[in-house]
């Protein structure tokens, strides 16, 4: 059984329409806003057989946080671009990430959406926010702005040691890249699987590339 856990965007079994439902669980904790209540949620729609977690982004902090209190207890991790910024504090990439991020929510806090979504749009989509395009970002940026930042949470690459722990990342941001290198060198296998930006799971190989893992991975 696969549990696939979403990330920041999309949610439940649209965020992994590549993925095949007959043997799958979708997550869906979109539907709250805080890392601790989003744990929860995951662990409560955990399936009741073994399983292994699928997590993208966001997701995997979440997913962490749940294995560490909330009943989250899978036979295997993959952790797809995982979010795990407490993992590679001290990074340059990261530490700019964080310090761009704290500006943003601190404009967001203070009233002002459009300038945090002056910042995070570049950093998250790529894309330049501009006031044509608001009417239609202002739900977005809202949502982005109300979720919990994904460090600060105490997480220590050694969980990888607990259970196997595959980390797939696209090849294409250099944040993600030390996260992938961190919990490599606590013990997670890593691969990189490049074309597909932020949303490695759409990936061609991505398929191929978990199900070897698991297979080769047996407890």
């Amino acid at each position: 059984m696969r549990y696939y856990v979403h990330g920041a965007g999309r949610s439940g079994e649209q965020a992994w329409l590549a993925q095949a439902a007959e043997t799958a669980v979708f997550a869906d904790h979109g539907s709250v806003r805080s890392a601790a209540e989003k744990a929860a949620m995951v662990g409560q729609q955990a399936p009741a057989g073994p399983y292994a977690v699928v997590a993208h982004s966001l997701g995997a902090v979440i997913s962490v946080l749940a294995m560490r209190g909330h009943n989250l207890s899978p036979s295997h991790l993959v952790l797809v671009e995982p979010a795990l910024y407490d993992v590679a504090r001290g990074n340059a990439a990261i530490e700019a990430h964080i310090e761009a991020m704290t500006r943003a929510r601190d404009k967001a806090k203070e009233g002002d959406l459009f300038g945090y979504w002056q910042i995070v749009k570049p950093m998250m989509f790529g894309q330049t926010a501009t006031s044509d395009a608001w009417t239609e970002d202002q739900e977005i940026a809202a949502r982005f702005a109300s979720l919990e930042a994904p460090w600060g949470h105490q997480i220590d690459p050694a969980f990888v040691r607990s259970v196997p722990t595959l980390v797939l990342t696209g090849g294409w941001n250099d944040e993600y890249e030390a996260i992938a290198t961190v919990l490599a060198q606590a013990g997670a296998s890593a691969a990189v699987l490049d074309g597909q930006g932020h949303r490695v799971q759409d990936h061609p190989d991505f398929h191929a590339s978990v199900e070897n893992f698991l297979s080769s991975n047996h407890r």
